[in-house]
C-alpha cells in the first residue's frame, strides 16, 4: 500500500486505490485549502521538503508562506507559486465563504506572512489548471514536471494532482531515481 492517508478527512477506499495504482508518477489528493489528504510514495518523496513540518495535514500554502526559505529552495519559480496559491485560496473563499477552516487558514497566513498579505490584497483569483512546475529536489536535483489537477466529481472540493515528464527526458530519469529512492526509504522504515 503506497498511499499515505492523513486522518483528518476519510477518503473513499476507491480513491486510495487510485493512488496505489499510480506507481510511476507522484500523485496526491488535496482540498481547496491545500491540505494534502493522501499521497502515493513517490509524491511523498517528491514533497519531502514540505513534509519536514510534522503538522498534519501537510499544507502547501503554509509551506509556501510560512517556510519561505525552504519553499524558495524547492520551488524554482517561487514567486509564481506564491501568487498562484493566494489566487487559488481567494477562489476557494469565493466558492465557500463559510468554510471556517479555510477562513482560519487565510487568517493564519495573513497574520504570519507579509508576502501573503500582499498577494491576498491583489485580489487575483485563479482556478487549478494544467501546467508546468519546476522543482529543485534535494536528492535528484531540478525537475521540470507537467502537472494535471483534476476535480473529483464524486468528491466536490477534492483534487487529484499528478506530476509527469516526457519519456527520455532528464526529468523522467529524475522521477525514476526519486521513485527508487522512495522505495528504499520505505524499505528502511519498515525494517526499523
Amino acid at each position: 500500500m503506497d498511499h499515505v492517508p492523513i486522518p483528518v478527512v476519510a477518503l473513499r477506499p476507491a480513491l486510495l486505490q487510485v493512488l496505489d495504482a499510480i506507481t510511476d508518477a507522484p500523485a496526491w489528493i488535496c482540498n481547496a485549502r491545500y491540505d494534502v489528504l493522501a499521497m502515493n510514495h513517490t509524491a511523498r518523496a517528491l514533497y519531502s521538503p514540505m513534509l519536514a513540518d510534522t503538522r498534519r495535514p501537510a499544507n502547501t500554502a503554509r509551506f509556501v508562506y510560512l517556510d519561505p526559505e525552504a519553499a524558495k529552495e524547492f520551488f524554482v519559480d517561487y514567486d509564481l507559486v506564491a501568487r498562484d496559491v493566494a489566487a487559488k485560496l481567494r477562489m476557494a473563499v469565493g466558492r465557500n465563504p463559510h468554510d471556517e477552516e479555510l477562513i482560519a487558514l487565510v487568517g493564519e497566513l495573513s497574520t504570519r506572512s507579509e508576502l501573503f498579505r500582499q498577494r491576498w490584497s491583489s485580489q487575483d483569483v485563479r482556478r487549478h489548471r494544467p501546467g508546468r512546475k519546476r522543482l529543485h529536489h534535494p536528492v535528484v536535483g531540478q525537475l521540470d514536471l507537467d502537472v494535471e489537477s483534476m476535480e473529483l466529481t464524486a468528491e466536490p472540493g477534492l483534487l487529484l494532482t499528478i506530476y509527469t515528464a516526457p519519456a527520455g527526458t532528464t526529468t523522467a530519469d529524475g522521477l525514476g531515481l526519486l521513485a527508487s529512492w522512495a522505495a528504499c526509504q520505505e524499505s528502511l522504515a519498515t525494517e526499523v
